[in-house]
């Protein structure tokens, strides 16, 4: 069988994972917090005729400079998430925070476990908690009080709020960030969330603007760090690289069918 119908059929799948993973940075491109995602591919085994450097005669001194070996095509490894800063969107909503540098916003799961998470927009639930916009608990838990007129969050991560009858603001709860030494190593969950993995190392839990960790603005919110521009050249690489592997499919079966009409 032709050698060659093999290595380009991984090509067709090599491109296909590639465009599966621009689709959806390119879905996800107004998704606060989102990180970019980057195919990665690796080439297969090769199969050794002439190891490079082995004897060409039985005289010692001759030894080949390169080798004969024949490839066997591509395959997909994975797809590494890019954690580049995201532009900050100003929402003037005091409740959305945005992170400029290092860390993710902690958040409290369905069975107690804890996810991570860039995406800022934040709400006020029935018990005046903070929470996500899926209803999960930022943790530590930040509890608002019911006639509180007016939030403040410093970009140290204290909360303040205003109350009737005080002149001064009280602080009610301190927010914290976790950083990891490998954040390409997190495990996407879905709903802009992350969750800790081997790789990805143990968080690294501090208050903002101390160690590692960055600093908060309140009122704005981070973008997603896709570049569009990038991703439609992406795209088009995909296509094209994608017809090429189709064409030599098509050359290798024309050879074939020569073969078989002449023998």
């Amino acid at each position: 069988m032709n050698r060659a119908l093999y290595v380009a059929k991984t090509g067709l799948e090599a491109q296909q994972f590639r465009l599966a993973a621009i689709s959806n940075n390119i879905a996800n491109a107004n998704t606060y917090g989102y990180k970019t995602g980057r195919a990665e591919f690796q080439d297969l085994i090769y199969q050794n005729v002439r190891q490079p450097g082995a004897q060409a005669t039985q005289d010692e001194a001759n030894t080949l400079p390169s080798g004969l070996q024949l490839g066997t095509g591509v395959k997909a490894v994975g797809v590494q998430k890019l954690h580049t800063q995201g532009n900050m969107m100003v929402t003037d909503n005091q409740l959305d925070i945005g992170i400029e540098g290092k860390g993710f916003f902690q958040v409290q799961g369905n069975n107690g476990e804890i996810w991570y998470t860039r995406d800022g927009s934040f709400e006020v639930n029935q018990n005046g908690d903070l929470v996500t916009s899926s209803g999960y608990l930022l943790e530590p838990n930040i509890n608002i009080p019911q006639d509180a007129t007016e939030i403040s969050i410093t970009r140290d991560g204290a909360v303040f709020v205003s109350q009737p009858g005080n002149v001064a603001q009280n602080q009610v709860g301190q927010i914290q960030l976790a950083s990891f030494i490998n954040p390409a190593g997190l495990e996407a969950i879905g709903q802009n969330f992350f969750a800790e993995t081997t790789a990805s190392g143990a968080p690294n839990i501090n208050n903002p603007e101390t160690a590692e960790a960055g600093s908060l603005l309140q009122g704005a919110l981070e973008a997603s760090n896709v570049n569009t521009v990038e991703e439609l050249i992406g795209m088009i690489e995909a296509q094209r690289t994608y017809e090429m592997n189709s064409k030599a499919i098509s050359a290798a079966d024309g050879m074939m069918q020569y073969l078989n009409n002449n023998t």
